[in-house]
């Protein structure tokens, strides 16, 4: 039994499954993420999380959808680092982009593309694209308070 798979078990046995969480691995080792409730049929789009000009480097999620940031031991864990963008394949709804200093919702449409609160343009980009670029580490210093 692979590493992804014992994790998805212990996943399920947490959340009773109420959503499912897969992998693709390609040829170079690169891994795209899936997730579908399990009246879903359809894979989702294709959206791509960017967090690349986060510094220093650290660990990010969306919950439900990618491995938890949230383990004793980051380092062994198989949650996404902020050095490379990943492809999920999500369904039209509500998500988080959470990391360990800065979180916020965001939105895919029903035509598959981004959308999230305007007090976050100052460090998030791809509103009507599908590529979600996170540029800050904190929402400030825009200064405001988040309307979300």
């Amino acid at each position: 039994m692979t590493a992804w798979f014992r994790k998805i078990s212990v996943w399920c046995r947490l959340t009773g499954c109420g959503a499912m969480l897969l992998a693709a691995v390609g040829s170079d080792g690169s891994a795209e993420w899936h997730a579908a409730s399990s009246s879903a049929r359809e894979p989702g789009y294709p959206i791509v999380i960017d967090p690349t000009a986060l510094v220093s480097p650290s660990w990010w999620q969306v919950p439900g959808v990618t491995p938890s940031i949230w383990t004793s031991d980051p380092e062994t864990s198989d949650a996404f680092r902020t050095t490379e963008p990943r492809k999920l394949a999500l369904q039209p709804g509500q998500y988080q982009f959470v990391s360990f200093t800065f979180d916020f919702p965001f939105t895919v449409t029903q035509a598959g593309t981004l959308d999230f609160p305007a007090s976050l343009d100052e460090c998030v980009e791809g509103r009507g694209k599908q590529t979600l670029t996170v540029k800050c580490k904190r929402t400030y210093p825009h200064g405001g308070r988040p309307d979300y």
